[in-house]
């Protein structure tokens, strides 16, 4: 059964649920939605105990006062606003134990712009096409399809009778520090062709300012005109996260979470998916700047960032086998698909034992016998 786990005393200035989107439904025009900031959002949900793609809270800039109407636990990340429990400061990046009647609130914003809150078992509201993400244009998903307001109450799915193991950033990871100046990587294209050398220059060199009208859909920004070859429209094609619309007054827009699905302006470029969470913690006024850098380069960004998230999925977790093939490492399975998290035991010490182990590669099972024997 679900539980009523919290009451809305003071819904902030924009707080929604949201999870990691809606994904299936571009072709028929909608947006993917989600969270802004992927990353912190993972990392509330892994904290608190639930899978990546629970359903959390999204705040924004001035933050929910929320009461527990149960214990529980819960996390949070992502812009730094704040948050206390009870009057006392509330640790961030971290597993947090929280008792029924407590009251978690909000301070003044210190870095950042959009914080998550997760809660263990995930926020339940209604499934609409395979999320819960809330896509305020649209009027669906979320909460009634809009943002919490005074009164709500919300439920939190049932998890399983296990403890939490309280999770943490790892030793050698400081966390994210967003600060006023967003350095974005990218790759350029599609239509980069559509620019001359000066213009591509300029993309690359130039600061720009976010703009006050920027919001889910994408953000706006200022700065030096951006002159087209022959003109701003193309033939409508998909938009993909972080692309780089150039209109005909030569702005640059960075489509975002609540993007339509297609448009039919120029693409100057595309920020890589690891920058996408710093660009969604940028506040109206604060600079943007673009550097390009190769599709491999953009890869290996993604890879570092997994590999947090995958560390902190795995804290309190045996270490699971592992076949290392061209410096990349695959996890050893068992005949039932498994992962395996300790050595097969051997009963003496000269005796051989042979195991049928799978090693999955890019979605492929291969299947090998290895032999395990014990030195005398």
């Amino acid at each position: 059964m679900t539980v009523t786990t919290l009451e809305i005393l003071d819904p902030g200035l924009l707080t929604t649920v949201q999870d990691r989107g809606r994904y299936g439904y571009q072709r028929y025009g909608v947006p993917v939605s989600g969270a802004m900031d992927q990353f912190a959002l993972r990392m509330a949900n892994l904290m608190a105990g639930n899978d990546q793609d629970a359903a959390a809270l999204e705040v924004t800039v001035r933050g929910p006062r929320i009461e527990f109407l149960a214990s529980t636990w819960i996390a949070v990340t992502g812009a730094d606003i704040s948050p206390e429990v009870d009057g006392q400061p509330l640790p961030m990046w971290e597993s947090v134990e929280i008792t029924e009647g407590s009251v978690l609130a909000f301070g003044d914003l210190r870095d950042g712009m959009r914080a998550y809150v997760a809660v263990r078992g995930g926020i339940d509201v209604p499934m609409v096409m395979g999320s819960r993400s809330t896509y305020l244009k649209g009027g669906f998903g979320g909460l009634d399809g809009r943002a919490l307001q005074v009164g709500d109450s919300l439920s939190t799915l049932p998890t399983k009778p296990d403890a939490l193991i309280p999770k943490q950033l790892p030793r050698d990871y400081t966390g994210p520090v967003y600060g006023g100046i967003h350095r974005l990587r990218v790759v350029l294209g599609p239509q980069d062709h559509a620019f001359d050398s000066n213009a591509l220059s300029k993309f690359l060199t130039s600061r720009f300012r976010v703009h006050a009208d920027s919001d889910r859909m994408g953000y706006m920004l200022d700065g030096p005109k951006l002159d087209h070859l022959e003109g701003a429209d193309i033939v409508s094609d998909g938009n993909p996260p972080g692309a780089v619309q150039i209109h005909g007054d030569g702005m640059p827009r960075v489509l975002l979470a609540d993007r339509g699905t297609t448009g039919g302006y120029t693409k100057i470029a595309t920020v890589i998916s690891a920058d996408l969470p710093n660009l969604a913690q940028a506040l109206p006024g604060q600079s943007v700047s673009f550097r390009q850098v190769t599709v491999e380069e953009s890869q290996d960004a993604l890879q570092e960032q997994e590999s947090v998230i995958r560390s902190v999925a795995r804290q309190g977790q045996l270490p699971v086998m592992s076949i290392s093939l061209d410096d990349v490492v695959f996890a050893v399975e068992s005949e039932d698909g498994h992962p395996i998290t300790q050595p097969v035991p051997i009963a003496g010490p000269s005796e051989e034992v042979v195991r049928s182990i799978g090693v999955n590669i890019d979605g492929e099972t291969y299947d090998f016998r290895l032999n395990v024997e014990r030195e005398s």
